[in-house]
């Protein structure tokens, strides 16, 4: 039996990185996923990977007529839905220190990172409440918890905002079954973090020194975490801030 059998799994942000993973590991687990994201192919390629049973939509989780259909969609297909892995988010170039990002790139970040999870929350979770309850994951960060010198400052308000909104809605919803909560990983060996320090060996160096376990977390470091919030062996966790950062916000001084 796998840790997830009979459930659905709406994940967004799904054809890359850690959705991907959670894709494949949660299919493997015996749950039926719809895998989201804004690239359609992509995201058939995640379904391609999957061992288990899956289907792709496209959706700009910022488009709240999309965010409804997705839903709608995983339903209608699967007899209802009960996890939402709200994982899509973005982090540009331009979002840097607050005297440098403009308004337009300040906004374009809080539109997929803060709106699209509320809007993930607001037509999702009807539908766990429909089944009797379930589970959401919203993901958030480290940089949640801790302030940076080299700051993406939109970012940073955006996952302090999914911090705030899942607490809030763990309370809310505590009643009728629903669990909420964020999930904050560290860094993570993904794509887009490896072509930025690729580019840049002196600031991997600089953020590494402040790593205690020394490295990147693997994408399936943070999934397997994703795993247990998704399953009932997590019944009784909920508003919780569910760090996976290899110590990351509870280090003064690391290693040399």
């Amino acid at each position: 039996m796998g840790r997830l059998d009979d459930k659905v799994a709406v994940i967004t942000g799904a054809g890359g990185g850690m959705g991907r993973e959670a894709a494949i590991l949660f299919t493997g687990e015996g749950a039926r996923v719809c895998v989201a994201d804004v690239n359609a192919q992509a995201a058939q390629e995640t379904v391609s990977l999957c061992p288990g049973e899956a289907f792709s939509v496209e959706v700009d989780v910022a488009d709240e007529e999309g965010v409804v259909a997705v839903y709608a969609e995983a339903s209608q297909r699967f007899g209802g839905v009960d996890v939402l892995y709200n994982n899509a988010g973005i982090s540009p170039a331009d979002d840097a220190s607050v005297l440098e990002t403009s308004v337009e790139a300040w906004q374009r970040v809080q539109d997929i990172n803060a709106k699209g999870v509320f809007l993930c929350c607001k037509h999702g979770i009807p539908h766990l409440l429909k089944r009797g309850g379930g589970s959401v994951i919203n993901v958030a960060s480290f940089v949640a918890i801790v302030g940076a010198a080299t700051s993406q400052i939109s970012y940073t308000a955006s996952k302090g905002a999914v911090l705030a909104m899942s607490r809030e809605l763990a309370v809310q919803f505590a009643r009728e079954g629903v669990r909420v909560n964020a999930l904050c990983p560290g860094p993570v060996e993904t794509p887009l973090l490896l072509s930025i320090y690729g580019d840049d060996p002196a600031a991997l160096e600089r953020r590494r020194r402040h790593w205690p376990t020394g490295r990147l977390a693997k994408p399936r470091e943070i999934v397997n975490a994703a795993l247990f919030l998704a399953s009932d062996e997590s019944s009784y966790v909920t508003g919780t801030t569910f760090l996976v950062d290899g110590g990351l916000t509870a280090a003064y001084v690391t290693p040399e």
